[in-house]
């Protein structure tokens, strides 16, 4: 068990079928694209080193700066995987994988034209 903010147990159940809401994943947009917005306007020197793996993934994903992306992931579908859970929760992010992470790849879609 694990404890939530409300400092109540939660069972491994409770965790496998949480799913993140809209307002989380829009959080998590809005810090991929300004972040890829620091990348446009300064390069990768200040902040691929700084960031979590995940968060330079993410961000290269929506740069489509494959360089960097096979760099720090061992490749697309790693990428894809573990934002798909943080960005559905543990099972949409298993039903999304069974798409070929279809709704993944329509989100990350969704932040390159915003960035835009």
């Amino acid at each position: 068990m694990t404890n939530d903010p409300a400092n109540r147990p939660r069972s491994l159940a409770e965790l496998l079928a949480r799913q993140p809401s809209d307002a989380e994943r829009q959080h998590r947009a809005n810090d991929l694209i300004g972040r890829a917005r620091l990348v446009r306007a300064h390069g990768w020197d200040a902040y691929r080193y700084t960031w979590s793996t995940g968060e330079v993934a993410g961000v290269a994903m929506i740069l489509d700066d494959n360089a960097v992306l096979y760099d720090v992931a061992e490749d697309e579908s790693a990428v894809l995987s573990t934002w798909s859970a943080n960005l559905w929760g543990i099972a949409g992010g298993e039903a999304d994988s069974d798409n070929g992470y279809e709704r993944t790849r329509c989100w990350l879609s969704e932040l390159r034209v915003a960035l835009e």
